[in-house]
């Protein structure tokens, strides 16, 4: 259903709402909303022949972004596609997964059992719908996806190919089999990279890191919204060393760290305010309660960042310990530490513990894919493993790898005209 349009300098902007099973396998069963954004050049709004370009977004459990200019990767997209912004099932304007939403199931065996059906499976079935309410059912479309944007994509050719004209993918091939524990302990090993660079960049922060830690360890310090900095919840701040930008936002914030209040020496306003914006997982809870049953077929999560955890000493919190940021692992302790995540801890635990998630990738179906697709992958890439990248594109005929260490995991926000225009060469042999 077409709900509105308005204009934007260079871009006509229409929103979209599509009505939806909850459980696709039982369409009857319960609706849900799903939102989505057309945008497309002013001066080529009229052209009915433009080709569609869906856009999933990273996560999981984030918004698509909200266009304010003609600009980004969304500048060179609009030269060519008719651009499809997609808020994913419980996220953005989408019917939403929130602590408040969830409390209206009831019980967290309910809360859990409809959490279920917001993996890549059911976002690729929801796309498929609506490529056949807007495109048609005879028609395809083309596809980019950043970070889990791009699971979501290799799902999308295992499991419905035919829907798919082309794939552009950023820093989001993922590990095809299943192997949890690897892909954290790979991750570990990045995280780690990064705060050796972070370190010898800022020599001085590390000093600072391990004085916030004792006097995190020493108080009870409340955040403006009402939760509690604990010195496991500093830690995550490197949630962002895998970013161009990323490293400066951490330092920046943490020389704000300190001032003088009327005790002496206490954590500055301005730094807790910082610290609770820079972690969304209250926000965006998807993030927290599916980020390790992204990976998972046909067994369990069991918390496996927490395991693997104890595998990397380095990250140990001790006083007198050399300080490390941990990455964008989710443990069980956050759904204790993170004051609107609470509600939400059983439901979690159930997920951690359910051992019979659908498979979401067939090697044999992405072997016969048809589909034309070009994939930049990040050498450094913190969030994402080359290494498993490369495996998952061996098993694509036909794809165009990119390989690069110019940029860091967020190109296409970084840089996004350049990176898509590159990868739009690189689809039609002119790279």
């Amino acid at each position: 259903m077409l709900k509105s349009t308005h204009r934007l300098p260079g871009l006509s902007v229409s929103n979209h709402e599509f009505i939806l099973p909850v459980n696709h396998a039982q369409p009857n069963a319960g609706k849900l909303s799903v939102f989505a954004r057309e945008v497309v050049a002013t001066d080529r709004a009229g052209k009915t022949d433009l080709p569609w370009l869906v856009f999933f977004q990273g996560g999981p459990g984030f918004q698509a972004p909200r266009p304010s200019s003609k600009s980004g990767w969304l500048k060179r997209a609009v030269r060519d596609y008719r651009v499809l912004l997609l808020d994913q099932r419980g996220t953005g304007l989408s019917t939403a997964i929130t602590f408040q939403t969830l409390a209206r199931l009831g019980t967290p065996t309910e809360q859990a059992e409809y959490l279920k059906h917001f993996r890549a499976d059911s976002i690729v079935r929801d796309a498929e719908m609506i490529r056949q309410e807007l495109v048609g059912a005879d028609k395809q479309w083309s596809g980019l996806g950043q970070s889990y944007g791009g699971f979501c994509l290799t799902h999308y050719l295992s499991a419905a190919s035919y829907g798919l004209k082309e794939v552009f993918i950023t820093g989001g091939l993922p590990p095809v089999e299943d192997q949890i524990d690897q892909v954290y302990r790979a991750t570990y090993r990045r995280v780690l990279a990064k705060n050796r660079l972070y370190f010898a960049r800022y020599p001085e922060d590390a000093a600072l890191a391990n004085e916030i830690v004792e006097y995190l360890q020493r108080n009870d310090v409340r955040l403006p919204g009402g939760g509690r900095l604990t010195d496991r919840r500093f830690q995550q701040l490197g949630l962002n060393l895998g970013f161009s930008d990323g490293f400066e936002a951490v330092h920046y914030l943490l020389e704000t760290a300190f001032v003088l209040g009327m005790t002496g020496r206490e954590l500055s306003y301005s730094f807790l305010r910082g610290c609770e914006n820079a972690l969304s997982f209250e926000t965006n809870p998807i993030y927290a309660l599916l980020h390790e049953p992204i990976y998972c077929q046909k067994r369990a999560a069991n918390w496996s960042a927490k395991r693997v955890l104890s595998e990397f000493p380095e990250f140990c919190l001790d006083p007198g310990k050399p300080f490390s940021f941990t990455g964008e692992m989710v443990y069980p302790w956050m759904f204790d530490d993170y004051e609107y995540l609470q509600p939400l801890k059983k439901a979690a635990q159930i997920l951690a513990e359910y051992d019979e998630w659908p498979e979401l990738y067939d090697a044999r179906k992405l072997g016969q894919a048809e589909t034309n697709v070009a994939a930049a992958v990040f050498y450094d890439d913190m969030y994402v493993e080359m290494a498993f990248s490369e495996k998952t594109a061996a098993l694509i005929p036909g794809i165009k790898l990119w390989i690069t260490n110019e940029y860091e995991h967020n190109a296409i926000r970084a840089d996004g005209d350049f990176v898509l225009d590159r990868l739009v060469a690189l689809m039609k042999g002119e790279r």
